[in-house]
């Protein structure tokens, strides 16, 4: 791949993995930045935000943390060292342009009509097509000028939790314009710095929207900075599973859902008939496994009435699951952090006004915890109206990329990161590893339609336990037939484990794929 020339779009987590491993093949890729430091979302976050992973599952599988951090789950200022240390070692930085935002891209050479009809992937299922399309890129600097950049192929890394953020609609004259406070999204409360966001919170009386990760930490240092004094009001429109480690009445649920046995209690994309009713007989024991850590980990929610109306595993399907702040529950018996229940709330001048209560909520800021718009993050990316049209699927499906990094449709190019599971960072070294030695030639794409058709039982499995968040696009309860899948692909053995009832029993983590070697 010495000639071809490769763009990275973005250098998280995602971003710097794969410039390492294009790198090792001999490509010099270019790695495009719009934030003057890498990182991703680790590079803005609140001051108390940490992993929500383990820390043993959370590191690359070349590249263990220092024997000097010795937190379970490491804060963001230990991830973000982390990162820059495995940036530096691995000469990634060389390859980053930072203060570099690409604005949109264009796939030029080959016409949409042409690109439509084909029946493998580029038109040869190999990863640089035939050779006639390249991707054209409009980047802009730090000091606004724009240049264009033209190369052979494309990987997004841009991720799901940042850049559009996702805020709740309302009915006219009872928006924002309605408040006389303040009105932000965890986006810009990340971006201000602890120090900045906690003089703005400073005697004042917050309310955060939402109860996952960002609304949690966000509240938590509210609660730090003004205590009972002016409570933080969270408004909590669905209640999650908010845990405060991995382990329910001593057990670490990894035994219970993150191993080859717990995958065979569910059904799987593109299983046999003998699994299939293997998963079906031993259902009754997965949902024994969910009430078992469910009657440990509700105890606390009990009390405020916050026990989920939906199961920890179909959490787990969804990646919608928290690792509680320190002294969260500790918190809501003092006062300091007020939980309210409402689906559906507006603004007034005073605060706002939450369903079913006559009077407002008093407040001076209004903070969404509501997450971000991941969907219409990578559609922005392209200029062409029919990419924009097929890139994330519709309302009813998933987003329908094949491995969860290419799109059957969209040639050259692959999206790596958008995809969750419940260790993330080594889930995309895994897949990264699988893109870097497809487009070394590796192996070629099946057909489009079989792409197509692969997409289709994962989106089967994803309807099947996850209600109404089936576009989330998580592996986590699957992570091993996926991380198979991949291992196949390259001609590896999936099988890491010494002996069967290891096989059957342990986590697998990073360290299992560390010796992958593609043949």
């Amino acid at each position: 791949m010495e000639n071809k020339r490769v763009a990275i779009v973005g250098a998280g987590v995602s971003g710097v993995a794969a410039c390492k491993h294009l790198l090792e093949r001999g490509c010099r890729p270019i790695v495009f930045e719009a934030d003057t430091v890498l990182g991703g979302v680790w590079a803005h976050t609140p001051e108390c935000t940490s992993l929500q992973t383990p820390r043993p599952l959370y590191q690359y599988s070349d590249f263990p943390w220092p024997d000097s951090v010795t937190e379970v789950f490491p804060d963001h200022r230990q991830v973000m060292d982390y990162l820059g240390a495995y940036a530096r070692h691995f000469g990634v930085l060389d390859c980053i342009r930072f203060g570099h935002r690409v604005l949109g891209m264009e796939y030029v050479g080959v016409d949409e009509e042409t690109v439509a009809a084909w029946e493998a992937w580029g038109g040869s299922g190999g990863a640089f097509g035939s050779g006639d399309g390249e991707w054209r890129l409009e980047v802009a600097n730090s000091d606004g000028h724009v240049e264009t950049h033209i190369v052979d192929f494309v990987v997004l890394c841009i991720g799901r939790f940042s850049g559009v953020p996702n805020i709740p609609t309302f009915p006219a004259g009872k928006g924002r314009e309605a408040f006389d406070g303040q009105v932000i999204h965890s986006m810009d409360y990340s971006k201000m710095g602890s120090k900045k966001a906690k003089e703005m919170m400073q005697g004042k009386r917050v309310t955060v929207v939402g109860y996952l990760k960002s609304a949690l930490d966000i509240a938590a240092e509210c609660a730090e900075v003004n205590g009972t004094k002016q409570p933080c009001t969270m408004i909590v429109r669905t209640k999650h599973w908010i845990i405060p480690d991995y382990y329910a009445w001593g057990v670490h649920i990894s035994k219970l859902y993150l191993n080859r046995f717990a995958e065979l209690l569910i059904h799987k994309p593109g299983e046999g008939f003998l699994l299939s009713l293997l998963a079906t007989t031993l259902t009754p024991l997965r949902w024994i496994f969910s009430k078992f850590a469910e009657s440990y980990y509700s105890i606390p929610m009990k009390k405020y009435d916050m026990v989920p109306d939906h199961s920890l595993f179909e959490a787990l399907v969804t990646c919608l699951i928290a690792i509680t702040p320190k002294d969260h529950y500790k918190r809501l018996e003092e006062g300091s952090i007020v939980l309210k229940k409402s689906r559906t709330f507006t603004f007034c001048n005073e605060g706002v006004l939450l369903e079913g209560e006559a009077s407002p909520t008093k407040s001076d800021i209004v903070i969404f915890g509501t997450g971000y718009k991941g969907d219409q993050k990578i559609n922005d990316m392209f200029k062409s109206e029919y990419f924009r049209s097929i890139a994330v699927g519709s309302t009813s499906t998933t987003v329908p990329l094949y491995r969860e990094c290419i799109h059957p449709k969209i040639p050259q190019l692959a999206v790596i990161g958008y995809s969750e599971s419940l260790a993330n960072l080594y889930t995309t070294e895994l897949r990264v590893k699988w893109l870097t030695h497809f487009m070394d030639g590796g192996f070629r794409l099946p057909s489009i339609g079989a792409m197509q058709k692969d997409v289709l039982e994962w989106e089967k499995f994803m309807k099947r336990y996850s209600r109404g968040y089936f576009r989330r696009s998580c592996i986590g309860i699957l992570n091993i037939w996926y991380n198979d899948q991949l291992c196949k692909d390259m001609g590896c053995n999936p099988r890491r484990k010494k002996g069967f009832f290891a096989e059957l029993s342990e986590v697998y983590g990073p360290g299992d794929y560390a010796n992958l070697h593609p043949k």
